[in-house]
């Protein structure tokens, strides 16, 4: 059950970009990328390494403030809105930090708790990312013993324990093994039939099995946005997309 007081409306867009900009001094990080996601839609967000991805993920949610522009998340505004907006967001950024002095349980016990959810929600929530991110065997392990697969499931359970409508997740399989990779896919498809779903990866597999859209940003500005099909049939940005990527082929 969703913890959100309201729903917004199935078609909405639940991720709006608009102009959004990001200057170092001269240096434009991120120039003009606008852009919508709906509810029930897996999309890449992909790039080359300083593209302007990351910084585009955490203006997104929060973490950055743009130089211009706006980003609305369920209609609320990440700029005038932010503690509204980010109750609509799960953000699992690459490499993101961890309470490494708890275990898994104290960390979402915690977590829950300043997300104010209330006690039988918090056991729900709890249990049931437990369960999706196969958690069990190391629920009372101190996070800083547990692997980087581990961790990274840990970090995953984290972004979905609110029961957010918007994840946003960067390179969220990284460190898995095969096994852990057949399950976190499985668990984003299942999250992007009722969810909006942004996935920055560099596993071309990835691409393929879970996304129906690509935007592909290079140097701060979008290059490409559509169906992942329409840019595989055009040689030259199919070219450029793979120039671009970087792609791994696990």
């Amino acid at each position: 059950m969703s913890t959100h007081s309201t729903t917004p409306a199935e078609s909405e867009a639940l991720i709006q970009a608009d102009s959004l900009c990001k200057f170092y001094g001269p240096f434009a990080a991120v120039n003009d990328v606008s852009f919508s996601v709906p509810r029930q839609q897996v999309c890449a967000f992909l790039g080359p390494n300083g593209a302007g991805k990351s910084t585009t993920m955490k203006m997104l949610t929060g973490y950055l403030s743009p130089t211009k522009g706006s980003v609305h998340i369920a209609g609320k505004s990440m700029q005038t809105e932010r503690i509204e907006a980010s109750k609509h967001i799960g953000y699992l950024p690459e490499n993101g930090p961890l309470y490494d002095e708890m275990t898994p349980k104290g960390a979402l016990k915690y977590l829950g708790r300043a997300r104010g959810l209330g006690r039988a929600d918090r056991k729900n929530r709890m249990e049931f990312v437990a369960e999706k991110c196969n958690l069990e065997e190391v629920w009372n392990k101190p996070i800083s013993k547990l692997s980087r697969g581990f961790r990274q499931r840990v970090g995953m359970a984290q972004a979905l324990l609110h029961d957010p409508d918007v994840l946003i997740l960067d390179e969220p399989t990284s460190g898995l093994d095969p096994n852990q990779l057949v399950g976190i896919r499985k668990l984003i498809l299942e999250l992007g039939q009722s969810k909006t779903v942004l996935l920055s990866t560099h596993v071309l597999q990835e691409v393929e099995t879970l996304c129906s859209r690509v935007i592909l940003i290079d140097q701060g500005r979008i290059v490409f946005d559509g169906p992942i099909d329409d840019m595989s049939q055009r040689e030259t940005m199919s070219n450029r997309f793979h120039e671009l990527t970087n792609f791994q082929t696990a």
